[in-house]
């Protein structure tokens, strides 16, 4: 069995710090606890729990977004005053990091 990362997988590993040999190792206690037959039981568990989490969340999106809609809100003018002021943001905070 192979075992491949999406590339927003990869990018919540570099967000929680876990470098690739910490990610190996802890691989390998999971194969030494679990045992190679029961690991595909667990990581389909594990891919179906967060595939319901992120259905649940688009779901929630879509209920607020018509939610919004029906009172009258434009949600895509906030939509992008939102996206302005993370692009400034974002252009502040690499003004910094080039100054240190």
């Amino acid at each position: 069995m192979t075992f491949f990362l999406s590339l927003h997988q990869i990018n919540f590993f570099m967000i929680l710090f876990i470098s690739g040999p910490e990610i190996l190792f802890i691989g390998l206690i999971i194969l030494l606890v679990f045992g190679a037959d029961k690991i595909p039981e667990i990581a389909k568990g594990l891919g179906k729990g967060i595939r319901q989490v992120k259905d649940a969340t688009e779901d929630i999106k879509s209920e607020i977004k018509k939610s919004a809609e029906n009172q009258g809100i434009d949600t895509d003018s906030i939509k992008k005053e939102i996206d302005d002021v993370k692009e400034k943001m974002d252009d502040l905070g690499g003004s910094i990091k080039r100054k240190f």
